[in-house]
């Protein structure tokens, strides 16, 4: 299997697996927003995790947006909302399958 397969089964599976936790949290708490966000600093620990992951995602898009700069890869700009709307964990592995391609 070439790398650039293993990018994107892992951007599918970034996409999906994550969304199953999310989509049965949301579906259990009445799809509050609100409610998200207060689950998002329940505790330290949880506080911590999510500043990691936003943290991560500014670096990936500062990477993405730097390196379309200079590659012209604009369909690559696609792994930007793909990180913020679905998670880094599918973001990355999007852009590094977008980034694998011959241009």
């Amino acid at each position: 299997m070439r790398l650039r397969h293993l990018w994107l089964g892992l951007a599918l599976w970034g996409a999906v697996h994550p969304m199953v936790y999310l989509l049965g949290w949301l579906s259990q708490n009445g799809w509050s927003l609100n409610g998200l966000f207060a689950a998002w600093q329940a505790n330290a620990a949880v506080t911590g995790l999510s500043w990691d992951l936003v943290i991560a995602a500014v670096t990936l898009t500062l990477w993405i947006l730097a390196e379309v700069a200079v590659r012209r890869n604009l369909p690559a700009l696609l792994a930007i909302p793909a990180t913020f709307l679905i998670g880094v964990s599918c973001g990355l592995p999007l852009y590094l399958w977008f980034r694998s391609r011959p241009i």
